[in-house]
């Protein structure tokens, strides 16, 4: 059954609550804007639907106060701008375009509910400007009260209806996700410590952790606006964050040694290797988190009685990173129930460093600055009235989908949504609203519609084209104390409509963001700049920094490879190895930085300099060069000069080794990877064989 129908014919709970919540908060909204005899009474409707998306108290708060916020900024400038241009039309333009480049270039950088905020200030500014062409500069203050007033209405009414029916808070969310991304990490860690050949259920089983991560740490922001545990949640899930990325690296590196150097490794330790797959999966269908403790507890003695007497240095850092794999693990649960319970078990974690592509936002501000500019030079050259509803979505869209994973697909479910509801406005807005009397009769005529797009808004298959079918179900109707019934009005609203969003396709065909091969090149850039600051900065700032930018780094990278043929993925793994790279330089600055004797100082900064080029090297497809001649003279430093245990030496010997094996097997897949996409684009082009 396709999931559209399926999910009308049989919805869950949480759908009819939601659309329950959200239909009657924008039901009380529309009545309020009413009374009070607004100019747009449809402004609140929006302002309370776009609230509601995420209807989680902390959430719908953050959001809410982002979005007033956002509205003040861009009032403040659409007044400034009319100020200085009042009677230029087209310099007031320009500086327009400019606010809103500026406002989608920063958005981009974020990726919380600021990015909201900043495009709330790029549309109010263009509402202002354009409304109040050729008005008094009393009129445009009045025009800037109602729009603050109107959206602030909005978020007021959203606001309190979430917070008093049915409400849900963001800790509960965040202890779900965490929930869902510690069972699929272990289902992972299972399947990576077996060797399994199995690469679509590790993937399966790797975007079923990374994706509830995503969302995780991108929610747990709004967590402080839910009373004084908020802050403890946050810092838990930042310690999740690094530490469940640390464990996918721990575990890339791990199958890559039992996977495709298992001749070179006793058979114990594969034995061992195999015995903690086990006890991971058992772990993972535990019920609570003191079970999966004390399952991740008997894994860990297993391995400290292991005897490693007599072992070669690779076997040696196999049974360590096993160690360390538990080590993260056992983090990971202490953050769930921190972020379960931040009263009773507190975590201590400094904020992630966001990673922030500056190429990546200047495009997307470019997109904007360009699809604004062509409806206000449409607007312009027509004097057509109902360009205003053009220019509205093509600024609201093209910044609100800039920040999306992919955003042409998500752009062409709106459009599919919005098709959809221009029957719909007609039937229900106008000639079913015509005949209506009284605000009872308009909420039951108007809500329908409403209500049945949102039911479907809960679902992330069909989001897209249930939360379009409300939006212009609204900007269809445009319900007022004053409402037009005319097809005239209608037809040129629909017509706008129109023109807007395929103005908004044609800029994400025209300009799509960064292809795989740049999005590469600025991710190895990237990177090797970071592994080259570890060795310049204190350990303590280095590693806040470098783990904060890898993760958000690879979140990203996580949610790109998600949407590349499983043969074509290559950017997660990419960061994988930088951040194992990362880790391993670390480790070693917190060894050898207080070395005594000054060879062994240079010998090992000689080693860190040969990994981080290695890692570049390897990144472009090349194979590494000096890492193992940089490792010998190390060892051969602290043999002559140091007082390290034979233990710590052979560690060191087979930490070399495996780095090495990783870099060349990274260069390897750099070589594979973009040949395969190569030739997949021969295939696809037109007229090949």
């Amino acid at each position: 059954m396709p999931t559209l129908l399926k999910h009308y014919l049989m919805p869950d709970a949480t759908a009819v609550k939601f659309a329950i919540k959200t239909t009657l908060a924008m039901m009380i909204a529309l009545y309020l804007a009413l009374w009070f005899n607004l100019d747009r009474p449809y402004w609140a409707l929006i302002s309370a639907a776009f609230l509601q998306i995420r209807p989680m108290s902390g959430m719908v708060i953050e959001k809410g106060i982002c979005q007033i916020g956002g509205t003040l900024i861009g009032a403040l400038v659409g007044i400034g701008i009319m100020a200085l241009f009042a009677q230029a039309r087209i310099p007031a333009l320009t500086a327009l375009t400019l606010w809103i480049m500026l406002c989608t270039y920063v958005g981009s950088l974020w990726r919380n509910n600021y990015t909201y905020g900043c495009i709330m200030g790029a549309v109010t500014a263009m509402l202002i400007v354009v409304i109040s062409n050729g008005s008094s500069p009393g009129g445009i203050f009045d025009i800037a009260v109602a729009r603050l007033s109107e959206l602030g209405l909005g978020a007021v009414c959203a606001t309190l209806v979430s917070s008093l029916l049915w409400p849900s808070r963001v800790g509960e969310h965040l202890a779900t996700q965490a929930d869902s991304v510690i069972n699929q990490a272990f289902e992972h860690a299972a399947l990576r410590l077996a060797a399994s050949d199995d690469i679509p259920a590790m993937q399966q089983a790797l975007r079923g952790s990374l994706g509830p991560l995503i969302m995780l740490e991108t929610d747990s922001q709004a967590a402080r606006f839910e009373g004084p545990e908020g802050p403890g949640r946050m810092r838990a899930t930042h310690v999740l964050t690094r530490r469940t990325l640390r464990f996918m690296a721990t575990l890339h590196a791990l199958h890559q040694l039992l996977h495709d150097h298992a001749d070179k490794l006793d058979p114990g330790s594969v034995d061992i290797a195999r015995r903690v797959s086990d006890g991971f999966r058992e772990a993972e269908h535990g019920k609570g988190v003191p079970q999966a403790r004390q399952e991740l507890r008997a894994l860990r003695r297993l391995v400290h009685e292991s005897n490693e007497s007599g072992l070669a240095p690779l076997d040696r850092r196999v049974r360590l990173g096993i160690r360390e794999a538990i080590g993260h693990a056992m983090v990971m649960l202490d953050a769930r129930e921190a972020i379960a319970d931040p009263g009773r078990h507190r975590l201590r974690s400094a904020p992630l460093a966001w990673h922030r592509d500056h190429l990546a936002a200047g495009i997307n501000a470019v997109r904007a600055g360009l699809v604004f500019t062509i409806l206000a030079a449409f607007w312009i050259l027509t004097a057509w009235n109902s360009a205003l509803v053009a220019m509205l979505l093509g600024t609201l869209f093209s910044a609100f989908f800039a920040s999306r994973d992919n955003p042409v697909t998500i752009t062409l479910m709106f459009y599919k949504g919005m098709l959809a509801a221009i029957p719909s406005a007609f039937l229900f807005g106008h000639v079913l609203l015509s005949q209506a009397h009284g605000f009872p009769m308009l909420a039951m005529l108007f809500g329908t519609p409403l209500f049945l797009g949102l039911m479907g808004a809960t679902n992330p298959k069909i989001m897209g084209y249930c939360l379009a079918f409300t939006i212009f179900n609204i900007l269809l109707t445009m319900p007022g104390n004053n409402m037009n019934f005319s097809f005239d009005s209608f037809a040129n609203r629909a017509l706008a409509v129109i023109l807007g969003l395929s103005c908004v396709v044609m800029g994400f065909r025209l300009l799509p963001g960064l292809g795989t091969r740049l999005r590469r090149r600025r991710l190895i850039k990237a990177i090797s700049q970071d592994i080259h600051q570890l060795r310049r900065r204190s350990i303590r700032d280095a590693e806040t920094r470098f783990s904060g930018h890898m993760a958000d780094r690879m979140l990203q990278l996580a949610q790109h490879d998600d949407m590349l043929p499983e043969d074509q993925r290559h950017l997660f793994i990419l960061g994988l190895t930088g951040l194992d790279i990362g880790s391993a330089t670390l480790r070693l600055r917190d060894r050898l930085d207080e070395a005594p004797h000054p060879l062994i100082r240079r010998a090992h900064q000689q080693l860190l300099r040969a990994l981080a080029s290695g890692f570049e090297e390897a990144a472009n497809g090349r194979p590494p060069q000096g890492v193992h001649e940089a490792g010998q003279r190390l060892d051969a430093m602290i043999a002559e000069h140091g007082d390290v245990p034979a233990d710590r030496r052979v560690l060191l010997e087979g930490l070399i080794e495996r780095l090495e094996l990783a870099l060349e097997r990274l260069a390897r897949i750099m070589v594979e990877r973009p040949h395969i996409k190569a030739a997949d684009a021969d295939r696809r082009q037109p007229g090949s064989a």
